[in-house]
Order: C-alpha cells, then structure tokens, then sequence
C-alpha cells in the first residue's frame, strides 16, 4: 500500500527532535573532488574533450557524508573511521573540524592513502553540467593493525552515550567482520538504533534496527532482479527475514523508496512532489541523506514510516544540488506539505 501522511505538526516535531541527537557514524571516508571546466574544442591528439577548469571543490565523501547531513540536521556527530598521512586527509580533518563534528575516532593510518574519488563535470554556471568521468583512488583491503584495534576501542567507548549508529559501509576495508562484531551486538544490548547502509554484503548486519539498500543493492544481496510489485515485495520480505532486521528502507530512484517491517504490509512511497522542482542536478550522496535523515527519525522515537517520509523529502531536495549535498532543519520543515 501507498503512504499517507497528512500531520506536517508532528512531522515538524520530529524535525525539531533532531536538535542534539548524538549519533557515531562509523565507515569508510572518501573524499570527494570535483573539478568543473567550461567544454572549448576537440583535443588533436585523440577525439576527447578539452576542458578550462574554473574551479575544484573537495567535499566530504562516503561515511563523512552521512554525518554532514546528520550534522546539518542539527545532531551532535561523531565520527569513526580511516584517512591516510596524506594532504586529502589532512582535507577532511580540516572540513571535519569546520564543521564542529567530533573526529576522536578518526584513525590516521599512514600505510595507506586517503580514499578519494574525482569527478569531471563540464559545463558552467548557466548552463546544466554534464559528468565526463570519475577517477577513484581507493584502497579496498581490510584495516590493519594497530588502526583496528584502535577503532574498536573508540566505539566501546563512545557507545553507550549515543542514541543512534550508523555503519556506512562502501565496501572500502573499513567495515570489517571485527568492527560488525564488536559494534552490533553492542548497540543492540544498550537498545541504539542500529542503521545500516551499505553497498557490500548485507547478510553480514543480523539483528540491526534498519538496512537502507538501493533497490541495486538489495538485487545484488538477494541475487534477483526487481522488475515487479510483486518482485519488489519478495525482495523486502527475504531481506527482513535473511537478516533478521526489524525493518528495511529499499531507495528506488524515480521510483521512490519501500519500507518493509515485519508484521506489516509493505509501504511503498512515491518520490517526494516539490513544488517548481528544479531538474535533478547530482544523485551522489542521496543515499547518505537518506540514512541521516532516516535514522534521527527513528532517534527521536518516530515510526518507522513517519521516519522513511522524511528521509524520503530530504532527498528530493538534495539530487537537486550538485555535489553531496545536505539539508538543514529549515529546509526539511519547508517543503513539508
């Protein structure tokens, strides 16, 4: 069945709620580049395109860019993850640090390098840009010691005085099976919300208060393809049980998002309507809103579907921003219907 939520009085409570929310994001950094250049001519040495770059951005990428949002919702952040001895990583410390998140369990591991990925956009300010190509430059081999053990104290440590975890994983090394199994069975003691997003195995997070796949994502984790309602169901269903979670969030693009809980009929959410929407610029990071935004809702004691309605308007403001891109409180109140 479709959602409806008609209360915007209680929808913008749970907004408010949001204010001091103390939530540990744990999971890969990445940082994002960005380097836009206005198209001039056809190169003579190959048939590409030749660029007059006008400007570079580096922008918080990855698990960072979950707790941006988190952060620009109005939570206290916390951050546990890996960057390299490198200047990108002394980047995001800085913005990290700007920003006023906590970065105590942010592990410098000077054995490998800062993951980074590049995006070429062609294009200017008046005109719509057109992403050319992506360079990574990421390292995906597990975490070695002693970063490891350094992590897994922080997040026994920081645990308890939280109300919400997200484990952002970008199947970059940093979620291993000994961060999963120090962090959940945890989280799950001390009664956090416990929300995965994750772009690697998902039958790896038993017992978690939510996962959050695109709808990719979980035809990947289930090996089926979602090409029906009915596909779509079965997807949800199989996910809940396969990872005993107490619900799932499947993001679908155009298409909306679902949320399945158990003993419950299915909820499927259309995209969220903006008036005078402006074309969708940029989907990188939409996923990260989602979870942020998804996850302080349940933080604040919303249900899950009043939480997946948020989560679902958050990101129809940010595809409309290039870059990852975030959302404040003011914001999110002001499109509600």
């Amino acid at each position: 069945m479709t959602i409806q939520i008609t209360d915007s009085a209680r929808l913008k409570a749970v907004i408010a709620a949001f204010q001091g929310k103390r939530a540990l994001i744990i999971g890969d950094m990445v940082a994002d580049e960005y380097l836009i250049g206005r198209p001039t001519r056809i190169a003579r040495e190959a048939p590409v395109l030749i660029l007059d770059l006008y400007e570079e951005r580096t922008i918080l990428g990855g698990a960072a860019n979950v707790a941006v949002n988190a952060n620009a919702l109005g939570a206290e952040v916390f951050l546990a993850g890996v960057v390299g001895d490198d200047i990108v990583g002394k980047r995001l410390r800085q913005a990290i640090e700007e920003l006023g998140m906590h970065q105590e369990g942010v592990v410098t591991d000077n054995t490998r390098p800062t993951s980074t990925k590049t995006r070429v956009m062609a294009g200017s300010s008046q005109v719509v840009r057109q992403h050319i190509v992506r360079v990574d430059r990421v390292n995906k081999s597990d975490i070695c010691e002693p970063s490891k053990s350094q992590l897994c104290d922080y997040i026994r440590e920081a645990l308890p005085s939280m109300d919400a975890v997200v484990l952002s994983d970008y199947d970059l090394g940093m979620i291993s099976p000994e961060i999963i199994e120090i962090c959940v069975p945890l989280a799950r003691e001390l009664n956090k919300v416990i929300v995965v997003d994750s772009h690697g195995s998902l039958s790896r997070f038993q017992g978690v208060t939510a996962l959050t796949p695109n709808q990719p994502e979980a035809e990947s984790a289930l090996g089926m393809m979602i090409e029906t309602l009915e596909d779509l169901n079965q997807a949800g269903a199989r996910l809940l049980e396969e990872c005993n979670a107490q619900s799932v969030l499947i993001t679908r693009g155009s298409e909306g998002m679902s949320l399945f809980e158990f003993g419950k009929e299915p909820l499927h959410i259309p995209i969220y309507p903006l008036p005078h929407a402006s074309e969708i610029v940029d989907t990188n990071g939409a996923g990260d809103t989602v979870a942020a935004t998804f996850t302080l809702g349940l933080a604040t004691g919303a249900s899950k579907a009043e939480a997946a309605y948020l989560a679902n308007a958050a990101a129809a403001l940010v595809v409309r921003r290039l870059g990852c891109a975030s959302n404040t409180p003011e914001e999110l109140r002001g499109i509600l219907a």
